[in-house]
This record gives structure tokens, C-alpha cells and sequence, in this order.
């Protein structure tokens, strides 16, 4: 049954209230959509998630803008992306104006003293999981160390991301393309016309905000750029604005950046919510609300132009050795960026402790939520 717009924005608004784990939470959004709901047939949904691993953006959000496209157009597809988005904004903007408020307290200062230790173990973690996804040929390695050699140095990510897809289509011969279901689906409309008005409107208010304040255009610009190149989900995101926000322009310092992380961990949604936190701390709710917008608005637009022809594109050799390419030096990028938040940490016997305990309790795929409330508990009953 065709849903009604209030549906889909309710029903991905609920969802979105409790989407903790990231990705994991695509698994509960195919039992609300397939199995309640039938809003998606199996088919559909299984394409919509290739599609969004594809792409660049977080991959649950994206999955819910597929749901709402495929169910009832562009308009479906905005609904259902903002219904999912909007709880974890709304309680990141909160949280970030509580810390600005009390991150001076003790007891603060020492639950994000250990959760700091904490995060490292979470970002080793992601690339160890993310190495043996994407890594599955020696060339494939050769990039991902390569790629952590570049940021290390303070290249600039978008030329390392680019350089790396180069190599994955020149080095990288032995590609293997999933045809996907051979059961044809529904064809979807065409999309480039209302894609191409948003963008226009985007652009015209970017080149104003321009004129009228420098620094939010280039907060958006750069959470543009940094959504544009978040390819492998949300979490490739984070290693991009540390590197950007901390080492490259210098708005926030790393330990402050970290708490940020900490808090997009244990708010629901995608932790790609961090530049909610980002904005706020910069420029206060507007600059949070810019941000957010800033940072979810190209992905989406790229799925919403993107999936009619979906089909012709997954089948593409060229396509999917630029892509593993991509994924690569995200890998390198993870690695470079543990060393980076390393730094940051005072490290004493109770965060390496922390730290190494969030490693291998995530290894055993320990959902992250527990890891960060214990985590905080730990924190704050030992690093005082």
C-alpha cells in the first residue's frame, strides 16, 4: 500500500529516536518497511542499500530517503530523509549547548577525559573493520598506506581521495561487479529536474551568505566538500572534519573536536551528526543548523539523482575500481586519524585501559552504545 507523506515522516521519525549503531540500524528500518509496512518489496529495499554504500553520505540515511523515493517521489524521499535526521539533530543541538554551558564541571571534564581514550579505540576499530572489507588485493593495501603516508602529511583530503580513486582504476584489474536481482523492479522517474532546482536555490543562497558572512559560507562550503567525498558511510565523515576543523583551519582545538565525537556516538542517528556540534561551538544554533543542512543536503541529492539509473551504473567495472579505490584511502584516513586523536588523549594507565577495552569489546561486535556508557561510567568514577 502507497503510504501518505505524514506516514513516512512519522514512521522514520520514530525510527529515528532510537537509531543507535549506525549502519546496524538499516536491518530495522528493512523489517519496518518490508515486513509491517510492505511499502518496499524485498527486491527494492536490497537495491536501495547497495545504492547507499555506493554513494557517498551515511548509509541509514540514505536508505531512508530510497524508502521514501521508491514509495512516493522526491517529495517521499525528503519526508522520510528528514523525519530520520531530524531527532538526532535536535538533541546534538541540545547537548552542544549543554557543553558549552558545563564542559568546566569536574565530573565532565572527567567522563570526556576517559571517553576521549575511548574514541581512539572506536576509530582503530573502524579500521581494522574497514581494512578488511576494502583492502582485498595487495594494490588495494599499496593505496590505504600510501593514502595514510598523504594525511599524515597534511595533504589535502580531497586531492589524497581523488588521487586515490586514480590508482584503484589504473592498479586494481581484478574487480568483481554485482549484477544485482535479475527480477526487474518498478523503473523510478526521472529525478534531474527537481535536483537541479534544489541545487540552483542551494547555490544562489550560498553565493548570498558569501556577501553577508564570510565564516558561515565557509563552514557550509566545507561541510558541502566534506559530505561530497564521504564515501564507505557516515563514520568516513569524522576522520574528514577532524582533519579539516582541527589541522587544516584551526576552529576548534583536537580535545574539544573529540567531545564532539563522543557526543555524536551516544545521540541517536548518524555520527555524522558531530557537525551539529561543529556549528554550534563555532557560531551557535544557526551555525549548527547551517552545518547539519550543509552537511546531509549533497548526499541526498546524489541519491535522488542517482537512482533511476542505478542499474546501469553497478554494472560498470570502471565505476566499481574507482570506487574501491575510494574506500582505500578511506582506510589510510582512519589510520592516520587514530594517530592524530592519540595525541590528543593525556594518556595514563585508565585510557589505555579504556582505550584498548573499546577495541576488543568492539571486535566482539559489543553494540557501540554500550561501549560508550560504560565507557562514561568508567570515565567518571576513575579519571578523576
Amino acid at each position: 500500500m502507497r503510504p501518505r507523506l505524514g506516514q513516512l515522516f512519522l514512521a522514520f521519525l520514530r525510527l529515528g529516536a532510537t537509531a543507535f549503531g549506525g549502519p546496524s540500524t538499516v536491518a530495522y528500518m528493512r523489517r519496518l518497511v518490508v515486513d509491517r509496512r510492505a511499502w518496499l518489496s524485498t527486491g527494492e529495499f536490497d537495491d536501495g542499500v547497495a545504492l547507499c554504500q555506493a554513494i557517498p553520505g551515511s548509509t541509514a540515511m540514505q536508505t531512508a530517503a530510497y524508502v521514501g523515493l521508491r514509495a512516493r517521489g522526491v517529495a517521499g524521499a525528503g519526508m522520510s530523509f528528514i523525519g530520520f535526521g531530524l531527532p538526532s539533530f535536535l538533541l546534538m543541538l541540545a547537548l552542544s549547548q549543554m557543553y558549552s554551558r558545563a564542559h568546566g564541571l569536574p565530573m565532565v571534564v572527567a567522563a570526556f577525559s576517559g571517553l576521549r581514550a575511548l574514541i581512539v579505540g572506536l576509530v582503530a576499530n573502524a579500521a581494522v573493520s574497514f581494512g578488511k572489507s576494502s583492502l582485498r588485493h595487495w594494490p588495494h593495501a599499496v593505496i590505504a598506506a600510501l593514502a595514510a603516508a598523504l594525511f599524515g602529511l597534511g595533504w589535502n583530503p580531497v586531492v589524497v581521495i581523488v588521487l586515490a580513486a586514480g590508482a584503484g582504476w589504473a592498479l586494481v584489474r581484478r574487480t568483481v561487479v554485482d549484477s544485482g536481482d535479475p527480477a526487474i523492479q518498478p523503473a523510478l522517474p526521472a529525478t534531474l529536474k527537481p535536483v537541479m532546482l534544489v541545487l540552483a536555490v542551494a547555490g544562489l543562497g550560498l553565493g548570498a551568505l558569501a556577501l553577508v558572512d564570510r565564516q558561515l559560507a565557509a563552514l557550509a562550503a566545507l561541510m558541502i566538500r566534506i559530505d561530497l567525498f564521504a564515501f564507505g558511510g557516515g563514520f568516513a565523515s569524522v576522520p574528514l572534519m577532524y582533519h579539516e576543523v582541527v589541522g587544516i583551519r584551526h576552529w576548534l582545538a583536537g580535545p574539544t573536536l573529540l567531545d564532539g565525537i563522543v557526543l555524536g556516538q551516544v545521540t541517536p542517528g548518524p555520527i555524522v551528526i558531530t557537525a551539529t556540534f561543529i556549528g554550534d561551538q563555532l557560531r551557535g544554533w544557526i551555525g549548527g543548523a547551517l552545518a547539519t543542512a550543509a552537511v546531509f543536503l549533497p548526499s541526498f541529492l546524489i541519491l535522488v539523482a542517482a537512482a533511476p539509473y542505478f542499474d546501469r551504473l553497478r554494472g560498470s567495472t570502471t565505476f566499481a575500481r574507482l570506487i574501491g579505490g575510494v574506500l582505500c584511502s578511506f582506510v589510510g584516513l582512519l589510520v592516520a586519524v587514530t594517530v592524530q586523536l592519540a595525541h590528543n588523549v593525556s594518556w595514563t594507565w585508565v585510557h589505555i585501559l579504556l582505550a584498548t577495552a573499546a577495541f576488543v569489546a568492539l571486535r566482539f561486535r559489543v553494540d557501540v552504545l554500550w561501549v560508550v556508557a560504560a565507557g562514561t561510567v568508567l570515565s567518571v568514577m576513575l579519571c578523576r
